[in-house]
């Protein structure tokens, strides 16, 4: 049985899944031991443990210089000292131009099936994975596991998915028949779909897999080798990923070098020399708005960016107040709000929040969404967890800065004890109430748990203002309370004209920072915060070239 039939099934079930946009998952999302094993979690975290202070060695491409690591967890505040091999760009470059026609002459059904292959193994290291995320993101062990294992899975199938589909939708060749009167004009004509070229994944700090998959397999599936360029301060999940691959690929009698790892150094960075190489045709980055848009701007390249957004909550009327202070602290609280969805900018009207037992104040909102931060962080059981650890010093920096901008401050950011983890890099977050007048302070991302409480003198001002924010600054997420069925269209059509998704009146157990891979759209592409989105047609037919020949039929 090829590796084709093996996933046939998986690749049509995630093709319908892309299609209706109703609930898919091939990656089950709970780290049950039924599912994955009852040892799998101690064996993930001893494989985790047996790697600091190692020479990573799993990687099977070829041409190394010498070795290098500078990962730091922020649990532990100490480095993870682990190395990797480092390459040249030079032989970076040369190693995927060696492997271009190889792989790109692989039939589509081969290379879909070698893919999934190898996410069946990277799920066999899922645990691994998440603690391999935690120690270098900060991450709460829940959301290292999902986000870095079956989720990110998850959005590497619907890439290979769509991917797959695409070259799929027109056939190899046919017989052209025009009927011309007493006479027909027949043409045998063939189509190729022909890859781009060499593919740069340049990946970030806080989700370095997640956020990477989803260009690494694009690529991939298309035909285009890829070098992946990981975050200095967070390699290793990326790293196994990258390792599995490498390994399909060798069993498959392919060069490892279709898909290679690109470490670097803080204090020697490759990226821009890579994203600038002549031969590099694609390039995939998360990040911030500036390198982002220098990348864009880079010519002869075919760039997917997703970068820095401000994103909105507009409140206008709820059913429930507590439910919704409840759940929009929790959103604020994960991963201490260093989600690129992370809710930032609160719309307040000075009137209040209409309820059906009366008129909430925008002080007495203020106060039960502050309550609700420190409920949670103040749980021992669930704070610590929720919160996980601040990846960056400069974020912890910012939340401290953060402290001191105009506007009252409902709530300090202050430290807190996590259980595990006593020298943990944490951070509550600081809620500021700000006039709507003040742009120059709420118009711009402010990365990590920061909460500014807008008073604006109605709703149609709340909406004016994030429609406002997300086309000349960009979002990528917002959240919209309100019971009233004119003002909810008025929402959505006004942030639908700023290319920004919406989730309405969420409470309970769904946040506006979540998205599903297979029916929700990740960026948009059409405001400042990214020019792509996963995982929309677009993001992978610009992957590869649909070219076509054709001659007079014999006969």
């Amino acid at each position: 049985m090829s590796l084709f039939e093996k996933h046939n099934a998986t690749l049509s079930k995630a093709i319908e899944a892309l299609h209706n946009r109703t609930f898919f998952a091939a990656y089950p999302e709970h780290p049950s031991p039924t599912v994955y094993g009852e040892t799998a979690d101690a064996d993930g975290q001893a494989k985790f443990k047996a790697a600091l202070g190692n020479k990573f060695s799993e990687l099977k491409q070829t041409g190394a210089d010498g070795w290098a690591g500078q990962e730091e967890s922020p649990y532990l505040q100490e480095p993870l000292n682990i190395s990797y091999p480092v390459f040249s760009v030079q032989t970076l470059i040369s190693n995927s131009k060696n492997t271009f026609h190889t792989w790109r002459s692989v039939k589509a059904d081969d290379r879909a099936g070698m893919l999934i292959e190898s996410l069946e193994r990277i799920k066999a290291r899922f645990f691994e994975i998440a603690y391999a995320t935690m120690h270098t993101t900060g991450q709460g062990y829940m959301m290292a596991f999902q986000a870095s294992g079956p989720h990110a899975a998850d959005r590497a199938l619907e890439a290979i998915a769509a991917g797959y589909e695409e070259l799929q939708r027109f056939p190899a060749s046919t017989l052209w028949d025009k009927p011309m009167g007493k006479f027909n004009i027949q043409l045998n004509k063939e189509w190729r779909a022909v890859p781009k070229g060499i593919s740069v994944v340049i990946g970030c700090s806080t989700f370095p897999t997640w956020n990477s998959v989803t260009g690494i397999y694009g690529s991939l599936i298309t035909g285009n080798p890829v070098i992946v360029k990981p975050h200095p301060g967070a390699i290793l999940p990326i790293a196994i990923v990258v390792a599995e691959i490498q390994k399909v690929l060798t069993e498959n009698n392919l060069d490892a070098n279709i898909c290679q790892l690109a470490v670097d150094t803080y204090d020697k960075m490759i990226t821009k020399e890579l994203a600038e190489h002549p031969d590099v045709k694609l390039i995939d980055f998360t990040g911030n708005a500036v390198f982002g848009s220098y990348l864009e701007a880079l010519p002869g390249k075919t760039v997917f960016t997703e970068k820095t957004g401000v994103n909105s909550v507009i409140l206008d009327s709820v059913q429930d107040i507590d439910k919704v202070a409840a759940n929009l602290a929790f959103s604020v609280n994960l991963y201490s709000g260093q989600m690129c969805t992370a809710p930032q900018n609160f719309y307040i009207p000075e009137s209040g929040i209409k309820t059906p037992n009366g008129v909430v104040s925008f002080d007495e909102f203020a106060q039960k969404f502050v309550d609700n931060i420190n409920s949670l962080v103040d749980n021992p059981k669930a704070g610590p967890f929720v919160l996980g650890a601040v990846q960056s010093k400069k974020t912890s920096e910012r939340v401290a800065e953060a402290g001191n901008l105009p506007g009252k401050v409902w709530l300090k950011s202050r430290s807190f004890e996590n259980p595990m983890f006593k020298n943990a890099r944490v951070a509550t977050p600081v809620v500021i109430e700000v006039d709507a007048s003040k742009k120059d302070i709420y118009s711009k991302e402010l990365f990590g748990p920061i909460a500014l409480l807008i008073k604006t003198k109605d709703t149609d001002q709340s909406v004016q203002l994030a429609q406002e924010m997300a086309m000349q600054h960009g979002a990528i997420s917002c959240g919209a309370y309100t019971t009233d069925a004119d003002t909810k269209e008025k929402i959505a059509d006004a942030m639908a004209l700023a290319a920004t998704p919406v989730s309405f009146n969420l409470t309970g157990g769904i946040y506006m920072n979540q998205n599903a891979a297979f029916s929700d759209f990740h960026v948009t592409g059409g405001n400042p915060s990214g020019n792509a989105s996963f995982t929309n047609p677009e993001y992978v037919v610009k992957r590869f070239t649909w070219v076509g020949h054709r001659e007079p039929a014999l006969g």
